[in-house]
């Protein structure tokens, strides 16, 4: 019986271990283009291209202005560590180098987040879309 419950014990652990240690690791070798959020425009209804990249442990950048009625290209890239990208009230969930394409109808705050538990600093990893 001790080694069946060794064996399930040292699973254990090593799941633990990989789930915390995600965010060490690099996913790819190269460095993440900077984003290039566009500058907020007058009136809505334009499209945006928009690239958020993910960095132990922050979104860059953290904070999106748009316009409503503005079509949203939005790519993902991870710079750092293996991280997701969620905005659950849009609907929009990407991994590394996903690319989503959005429109905001409506004013208001859109709250995004870090899909993957990532280690110690993933509650940190948060962002805002405003939409005027």
């Amino acid at each position: 019986m001790k080694p069946k419950f060794r064996l399930i014990f040292t699973i254990a652990l090593l799941s633990i271990v990989l789930v915390l240690s995600a965010c060490g690791k690099s996913n790819n070798g190269t460095a993440a283009p900077p984003a290039n959020n566009t500058a907020p425009s007058t009136g809505g209804g334009q499209t945006k291209e928009i690239t958020v990249t993910a960095k132990n442990f922050a979104f860059d950048p953290p904070n999106i202005d748009l316009k409503a009625g503005d079509t949203v290209k939005l790519t993902f890239k991870n710079a750092d560590g293996v991280h997701g990208f969620e905005i659950p009230d849009l609907n929009v969930n990407l991994q590394d180098g996903q690319t989503a394409t959005f429109t905001v109808d409506k004013a208001g705050t859109y709250d995004f987040n870090c899909s993957i538990q990532c280690g110690s600093g993933h509650d940190n990893m948060t962002g805002t879309i405003t939409v005027s």
